[in-house]
């Protein structure tokens, strides 16, 4: 047996799936983006007057993405402590590994209490987004959905 998680405290997913799912004491996440929750907006990205994407700003999008992926562990009664395994996708791996590299070292200064962590660069995201984290958790027996 498994629970869906939701919350508007991070972007709606853009398919038709939970944020997350909890699976007795693990908790896995779907792919989180830098959307904003309220207004879908795209964090950093910059676009000319037909709507074409012309730059993004890699750092905004990595806070964003951090944010969201607060937003839906604390829905689901986790804490950054409970995370495990993460996997970042990134579209453009040369521009932004080192820059994405440095926020993550600011939400994970220590080695020792980090999550596992694989990086992935490929082509494309379903949105105009650079970045995306697939998240894995942990849960202590006492957690609890919000």
């Amino acid at each position: 047996m498994s629970d869906a998680i939701r919350t508007d405290s991070a972007p709606r997913p853009v398919g038709l799936y939970p944020h997350a799912r909890r699976v007795g004491q693990l908790l896995f996440l779907s792919g989180i983006g830098p959307r904003d929750p309220a207004s879908n907006a795209i964090a950093g990205n910059v676009h000319d007057a037909d709507g074409r994407l012309i730059s993004y700003d890699i750092d905004a999008q990595c806070r964003a993405v951090f944010a969201n992926v607060r937003a839906v562990l604390e829905a689901s009664g986790a804490r950054w402590a409970d995370l495990v395994d993460v996997t970042v996708y990134l579209t453009d791996m040369a521009r932004d590994f080192k820059a994405y590299n440095a926020v993550w070292a600011e939400y994970f200064p220590d080695i020792d209490t980090a999550p596992c962590r694989t990086t992935l660069g490929i082509t494309a995201l379903p949105t105009p987004i650079a970045i995306e984290f697939k998240c894995v958790a942990a849960l202590n027996g006492d957690a609890k959905p919000e």
